[in-house]
């Protein structure tokens, strides 16, 4: 039997994770729960060092000192203020009036406050649904196509990652 799981580990955690997540655990702690389960069953099969997980506490205090990523929450509580506060939707109908006579003047606007909304967030996925919200609804009033209105809106947020200060340039640079 340990010959089987030592052969077949990463299968075996693939599917035990695809059986926590599948089993409604949300995927956070389906991560936590398979990386901690699977990590008992090969100290166990004598595939990892019994030290590892005495190891872990100093590792989760390691990352929890390092000052560098707090700026992940911070960011995600900008890009939430923005939204709320109606900001962003004043930047965005200022820049329109600004690109109003040139044609796809609206879209040109959507993808500058994306671009500013996803370099004040820095999550890809904040900046699209906060950018959906916001600019969906005005370029579908103004007669824009919706599969072109919704691409523009993605293209616009996926500059999360490329446009400093972004988590991902965070991470990598705390790396």
């Amino acid at each position: 039997m340990t010959a089987f799981i030592a052969a077949n580990f990463v299968p075996l955690m693939f599917g035990g994770l695809l059986v926590f997540l599948l089993s409604g655990f949300p995927v956070a702690f389906a991560l936590a729960a398979t990386g901690l389960f699977f990590g008992f069953i090969g100290m166990e099969a004598g595939l990892f060092p019994s030290n590892l997980f005495q190891a872990l506490p100093l590792r989760v205090f390691g990352i929890m000192q390092n000052d560098t990523l707090l700026a992940i929450p911070f960011f995600t509580l900008m890009g939430i203020i923005l939204e709320r506060s109606r900001m962003a939707e004043d930047l965005l109908s200022t820049v329109a009036q600004v690109f109003g006579p040139v044609r796809g003047g609206l879209a040109v606007a959507v993808i500058l406050v994306g671009a500013l909304l996803a370099a004040t967030t820095g999550v890809v996925a904040a900046a699209v649904i906060s950018m959906g919200l916001i600019s969906l609804p005005i370029m579908l009033r103004y007669g824009y196509n919706r599969t072109i209105a919704t691409g523009t809106i993605t293209a616009s947020g996926t500059l999360a990652q490329a446009i400093p200060p972004s988590l991902v340039l965070i991470v990598l640079a705390d790396q």
